[in-house]
């Protein structure tokens, strides 16, 4: 089962750098609404069932 990572938005592009570099350039990632750290409970709540949803099509794909 292939590991998979959550990211913001706002940093996608790390995230696509560090898969390249750590030899993984087709690491899956889900990615949610930034910012989390000032979000309320229903945007957080939002955000986590966003990543849930990826990451289900991402298992179910492998």
């Amino acid at each position: 089962m292939p590991a998979i990572s959550v990211m913001t938005n706002a940093f996608i592009d790390a995230a696509e750098l560090m898969a390249r570099v750590q030899g993984v350039p087709d690491h899956p990632f889900t990615v949610i609404e930034h910012p989390i750290a000032s979000a309320d409970a229903a945007g957080l709540k939002a955000r986590a069932e966003t990543a849930v949803e990826q990451a289900v099509r991402v298992l179910v794909a492998h």
